[in-house]
């Protein structure tokens, strides 16, 4: 019986040796690519902010508190994509949504509006490759709603994710999208790897140099 106690602590012991070192790769990776990518783009962001200000005058950047690790909330960066307005922390934004400026709707259609973000990785917010962090409202209403929901904050939250790359990116006005979101969340808790997270950042280049309809 002893043996086998010691088998098992053995093997638990390089479980959790194996998920240190693919933690600390992860977050690496995250700093390196994340730090060579501010440098390369800072040179593009006072164009960005020019235009930004001349089609909607007010703050260059939109900041929202979010979900994160464990449910604890941080204050998520954006470029801001709409005009000012009462909404922006209770109601997702649609297609055709009416408080999006020209420019705003191309941000949010390439992505643009999210690279503020690659201040929350190198601060340790969030990764590159994670569940999308929602706003805290969204949390509070399907955690009542999805079965295992804030399971999908085991792990930190990403600038992509699984169900982005599976199709799931976009509104959600209808609970079985959300749902469908959630289960991909879920599936990349249980299956993180470095395998894994190369598929999907990789998955999301493709993704934005081609984006489909259903980006907002």
């Amino acid at each position: 019986m002893l043996h086998g106690e010691e088998d098992y602590g053995i093997k638990k012991c390089g479980e959790m040796m194996r998920r240190w070192l693919f933690l600390f790769i992860k977050r690496t990776f995250d700093i390196v690519l994340s730090s060579i990518l501010l440098l390369l783009l800072l040179p593009f962001f006072p164009i960005l902010a020019f235009i930004i200000k001349y089609q909607s005058p007010g703050p260059l950047f939109f900041l929202q508190e979010r979900t994160g690790l464990n449910g604890r909330t941080f204050m998520m960066y954006k470029f801001r994509s709409m005009h000012i307005n009462d909404e922006s922390h209770s109601l997702q934004a649609t297609h055709n949504d009416p408080r999006k400026y020209p420019f705003g709707h191309f941000m949010r259609r390439m992505s643009i509006d999210e690279l503020p973000q690659l201040f929350n990785i190198l601060k340790g917010d969030m990764s590159l490759i994670g569940p999308r962090p929602h706003m805290l409202a969204h949390t509070v209403e399907y955690t009542h709603q999805i079965p295992y929901y804030m399971e999908r904050h085991a792990v930190k939250p990403g600038l992509t994710g699984w169900a982005q790359v599976k199709g799931w990116r976009g509104p959600t006005p209808e609970l079985w999208q959300m749902e469908g979101r959630v289960m991909c969340d879920l599936w990349y808790v249980d299956h993180q790897s470095l395998w894994v997270d190369i598929k999907i950042l990789f998955l999301t280049v493709k993704i934005v140099l081609f984006p489909d309809e259903g980006a907002t």
